[in-house]
């Protein structure tokens, strides 16, 4: 009888480690009833100091857009990131023409025109002043702007934690979990924290993501250098707590009064 109960205990033990409470799943459920206004707002992120651009100017004619591209070099500037190794899905961001990286007032050195203030500016919007004041000496100029050291931090209950690239820097949240392989089960859904630093100053959201409410927050969208961590839910904190192989005890020792009572079972026969 005592063998019995062992094994009943055994099969206890499993069923309450390797269980998790039910919790929702479904992301943004209400999604149909959401106005989509604000969203739209926030999708381009405010550009920062430390931020790299690759700007390039061209026109009809080449030559002319030549002195607005100083040191340009047909070598592949490489945005680096940390991944998973052996992730081959996940790769670097290549972008060639001249870099230029934000200072910390704000600013970039622009050939031809000098210090050109970025604060406030968004991709497009940079785009568009620097036309602008490019067509003060050359007609009709294309200017392309890519952001390529947009990175966010992925952390906690998630598949593949890191720091990835986003190659656009245009991404929502959700996105940007997906890069990460999307939340394990042990995550919750309804309590993700953001940690974001625009112009040296520190905000904090919880966001629900079992509700499409969070698409009109300024944290759908996610910032350079934004810090996500997806808190686990109570039964991951309570199994961190305990001896990581209690439940390979638990199954062993199950095992084992198994085949016991099975040896007496035959015995008495």
């Amino acid at each position: 009888m005592n063998f019995k109960k062992y094994m009943m205990g055994g099969a206890l033990g499993i069923m309450i480690f390797s269980c998790a409470p039910r919790q929702e799943i479904n992301y943004m459920k209400d999604i149909e009833n959401i106005s989509l206004d604000n969203s739209i707002k926030n999708s381009r992120s405010t550009l920062q100091p430390g931020d790299q651009l690759v700007i390039t100017v061209t026109a009809k004619d080449m030559d002319v857009v030549k002195p607005f591209n100083q040191n340009y070099s047909s070598t592949m500037t490489v945005a680096q990131y940390t991944a998973p190794a052996g992730n081959s899905q996940f790769q670097p961001v290549p972008a060639s023409g001249p870099t230029y990286i934000i200072d910390t007032n704000g600013s970039i050195d622009f050939p031809q025109i000098g210090n050109i203030d970025t604060k406030g500016e968004n991709i497009e919007t940079l785009k568009n002043k620097l036309v602008v004041l490019i067509s003060d000496y050359v007609k009709n100029p294309i200017v392309d702007v890519k952001l390529i050291n947009f990175k966010v931090s992925v952390l906690g209950e998630v598949a593949r934690p890191g720091t990835y690239v986003i190659p656009d820097g245009n991404a929502t949240l959700l996105q940007t979990l997906g890069l990460a392989g999307d939340l394990t089960t042990f995550g919750l859904r309804h309590n993700i924290l953001i940690v974001r630093n625009v112009d040296g100053k520190f905000t904090q959201e919880r966001i629900d993501i079992t509700s499409a409410q969070f698409i009109n927050s300024p944290f759908y969208y996610v910032k350079q250098n934004d810090i996500i961590y997806v808190q686990p839910n109570s039964v991951r904190e309570k199994s961190a707590r305990v001896d990581p192989n209690t439940g390979l005890y638990i199954s062993v020792a199950s095992v084992i009064a198994s085949l016991v009572i099975g040896v007496l079972a035959l015995t008495k026969n």
